[in-house]
């Protein structure tokens, strides 16, 4: 079920995505969630009665990043795989070349076990631990390094991008929910990308139980592969996903970037569809290489128009060509196409 949607800007990627959404939604009982970058699904959403959080500095929407459930994981104990999340936020937080340092990981573990003992020992959710819990922790501690990460987490609590140190104030209840989180600026973006895969896989366990599938479409993905550890992470929500009926679908432009990531070979040998829109020469050859297209495939790719590519399916390449009818109210909330946006007045 998990799926990889490449294609310059301009050739459809999107707009293949969200023709996707619209067709599980209307023949499936399938929960969809977005991440997007760009503020571009908005329209569509609000067609289709979702939920639409809104994620920026001055927003009045908040999600905790140390949301937790005690289904988070399926091992005896959630707080291994949420204790990997943190480590994941802290790498971007604390950045440097280096990322964390052993040392910094031993300390940052304990922080988390610490914070989360009360709400585990009881679970209301009056105790769910937010980033501030996690910074006055930090500074307990006996070592330097815990000292330099809370230093490093302090703007992130208490100064102007402290966004993500609240509780979670909205219901993640309806069946569409598309997360913009345009206005994050570059500071924080791949926090907030991270953040809102957390919370999905909050809501992949959730729906489990309830035996629902979950869709979740990642805009510009290849933000979340550039630091080790959070690459790492992704890789492991990604393997997991597919066993917790949860559906994810990655979408990008910059292939050299995904494929820059050691980590990504792992989620090309997990990603049984493959959707490939308008390539650029370079991109071209790399993914002949890694898929194995021949060049009479290549053309399908090559100097294309939007909405026209390849679907790779298991073992079956097949070419497609999507002229989606422009005289439609979808097409109207669909497309990203600037001259075609300001025409119809959003």
């Amino acid at each position: 079920p998990n799926g990889l949607v490449f294609g310059t800007p301009g050739g459809g990627k999107s707009f293949s995505c969200k023709r996707e959404m619209i067709g599980v939604l209307l023949k499936t009982h399938d929960h969809v969630l977005v991440c997007d970058p760009e503020g571009e699904y908005a329209p569509l959403v609000k067609l289709l009665h979702g939920q639409i959080i809104k994620l920026s500095p001055t927003s009045r929407d908040y999600l905790n990043p140390l949301d937790i459930n005690l289904n988070y994981s399926e091992d005896e104990n959630p707080l291994a795989l949420k204790s990997d999340f943190v480590l994941s936020m802290c790498e971007l937080i604390v950045g440097g070349k280096e990322g964390l340092q052993p040392v910094d990981k031993t300390v940052i573990d304990r922080a988390v076990r610490n914070v989360y003992r009360p709400f585990l020992a009881d679970p209301d959710p009056e105790k769910m631990p937010i980033l501030g819990d996690l910074y006055d922790e930090l500074l307990k501690q006996p070592e330097p390094e815990a000292a330099r990460i809370a230093a490093a987490l302090e703007l992130y609590v208490s100064g102007s991008l402290n966004v993500f140190n609240h509780r979670t104030n909205v219901e993640l209840s309806n069946r569409l929910v598309c997360f913009d989180i345009k206005q994050l600026g570059k500071q924080l973006k791949k926090l907030g990308m991270l953040i809102v895969q957390d919370q999905t896989w909050n809501r992949v366990t959730i729906n489990r139980a309830e035996k629902k599938a979950t869709r979740y479409y990642m805009d510009e993905f290849h933000l979340l592969l550039k630091e080790e550890q959070t690459a790492a992470y992704s890789v492991e929500i990604w393997k997991r996903f597919r066993k917790w009926g949860g559906i994810p679908t990655a979408i990008t432009q910059n292939v050299k970037d995904l494929l820059a990531s050691r980590e990504v070979e792992n989620i090309f040998e997990n990603s049984d569809f493959v959707l490939m829109l308008n390539q650029a020469q370079g991109d071209r050859t790399i993914l002949a290489k890694q898929l194995n297209i021949s060049p009479q495939q290549m053309k399908y790719v090559t100097h294309t128009e939007a909405g026209e590519g390849l679907i790779f399916y298991g073992n079956v390449v097949l070419p497609f060509v999507d002229r989606f009818p422009k005289d439609t109210e979808l097409y109207r909330v669909m497309t990203t196409k600037p001259e075609e946006v300001s025409e119809s007045g959003k």
